[in-house]
């Protein structure tokens, strides 16, 4: 399907197009380029317009660009702006404007990622949903996202983060939500904010991109939610904060088992009840934004608490998996992946999800945790609090990587205390020695500490694929 032609992405960018060309996608990296799409040149670590011939060579139907490229025939198909991101968010604004869709546009400290996904699970059930890949939630990956909205979507989904203050008011001018939602709000990016206060002021801000009419979707619970809420007062037409008290998204009550979460909530004056495999406690705060998010769309509130059941972790942010090590014996251990990023609030989650887990016959829970980054002048002192979470005795092991987490490792009794690390590296080598048949194992840090690798590394382990290749 067409998504832009030339004379309409000109007259949305103000840029020069050469060539009567069109696209049906967008991408700003070779490595993953598509036919038909249009390659955005954007100068970040390496200038884009360095692999333009090599885009156009892979089938691109276009580049975006601010100058000819070395190498580029004259008639090559372009659209020339005198400043490439310029361009993109103003591609992103002309796709935004152009849509029909409904849009809910979701920040936080947590969650973000996992309500994005929820929620487009949910809204499946009701019409066609366009949603940021992975985590396209930043300066660039914003106007990607909108300048990929199909014109014949019902629902848009956009995902909004920061790492500074000031940039997500610019986002969510952008996306113009008719429905925003701030997740949470916890200690992450405190290293350049400062204070919960201050983070809580950032997130507050896409409210002020709401669509006349628009909903604000917030925590009532929390010590900033006054601030979340007197900004939700100043631009949404309906405010529907969530917890446990006396809200319009009421959570009524929470129940792990050992496979999923069963969440009870009261929408309004709907009771309702979703079950949602292989997640933990954090998920049900995600799961009544979604409801929220369906009842300020006037959607059948019943239909949106199944289709929520639909919805599991992905890799990296909770994924639960049997690894099996024999198949003579049937011996596995089962991974939780949530390697994806962590801060104490997602931390302390995560390990009550593994606290919540049954091991089996002689099996051990295990927890393998990298740094938590960007935390600020605490961080030492937030990593050795982990030492005394509630979920903690729960837990047999404990692996630490990197140099915070060497706080941790000295504040855990000696008989918890497995491997520290620095780097995740050094524990990929031995990914066989930590582990044993039964075990139910939890790896869980920021991005940047790359337990990412232990993750891979254990699932190294599995003899499933190799089984089938020779039966």
């Amino acid at each position: 399907m067409t998504l832009w032609t030339a004379p309409d992405a000109a007259a949305a960018t103000g840029g020069k197009a050469t060539g009567d060309w069109l696209v049906t996608g967008i991408s700003i990296d070779t490595r993953s380029l598509q036919p038909g799409d249009l390659f955005v040149a954007l100068t970040a670590a390496r200038d884009g317009h360095d692999f333009v011939v090599d885009a156009l060579s892979k089938g691109a139907g276009a580049a975006l660009v601010s100058r000819r490229p070395e190498g580029v025939a004259d008639d090559a198909p372009l659209l020339v702006v005198p400043d490439v991101l310029e361009g993109l968010r103003a591609l992103g604004a002309a796709g935004r404007a152009r849509s029909k869709a409904k849009v809910i546009g979701i920040t936080g400290s947590v969650g973000k990622t996992s309500t994005k996904d929820m929620a487009r699970e949910m809204l499946a059930e009701f019409g066609k949903v366009h949603a940021a890949e992975a985590s396209f939630n930043n300066h660039w990956g914003v106007p990607i996202t909108l300048a990929r909205l199909p014109q014949d979507a019902d629902f848009a989904v956009i995902e909004m983060g920061m790492s500074n203050a000031g940039e997500i008011e610019p986002l969510t001018t952008l996306a113009r939500p008719n429905v925003a939602i701030v997740t949470a709000i916890a200690p992450a990016h405190l290293e350049s904010l400062g204070s919960l206060e201050a983070i809580a002021q950032e997130k507050a801000s896409i409210f002020a991109g709401l669509e006349p009419g628009g909903t604000a979707i917030y925590p009532a619970d929390l010590p900033t939610s006054p601030i979340l809420d007197a900004a939700a007062k100043a631009h949404a037409a309906t405010c529907l904060p969530f917890g446990a008290g006396d809200v319009p998204l009421h959570l009524h009550d929470i129940r792990q088992t050992e496979t999923a979460l069963v969440v009870r909530a009261k929408v309004g004056r709907m009771a309702l009840a979703v079950r949602l495999v292989n997640s933990g406690v954090h998920a049900a705060t995600n799961a009544l934004a979604c409801l929220g998010a369906a009842h300020a769309l006037g959607l059948d509130l019943a239909r949106a608490a199944h289709a929520l059941g639909r919805w599991q972790p992905p890799a990296g942010r909770g994924l639960r998996q049997d690894i099996l090590l024999d198949p003579v014996e049937d011996a596995r251990f089962t991974l939780i992946d949530d390697a994806f990023n962590a801060n104490p609030a997602s931390m302390t989650a995560a390990l009550a999800l593994l606290a919540q887990a049954t091991p089996g016959p002689g099996g051990r829970r295990i927890a393998i945790l990298g740094d938590m980054l960007e935390l600020g002048p605490d961080e030492l002192a937030m990593h050795k609090a982990l030492a005394q979470d509630s979920a903690m005795p729960q837990i047999r092991l404990v692996h630490c990587v990197g140099p915070r987490m060497a706080s941790l490792h000295a504040a855990l009794p000696a008989r918890q205390r497995g491997k520290r690390v620095d780097t995740a590296e050094a524990l990929v080598d031995h990914a066989h020695h930590l582990v044993a048949p039964g075990d139910v194992v939890l790896v869980k840090g920021s991005k940047g500490s790359r337990v990412s690798r232990v993750v891979d590394a254990l699932r190294g382990l599995d003899t499933t694929s190799s089984q089938e290749k020779g039966s």
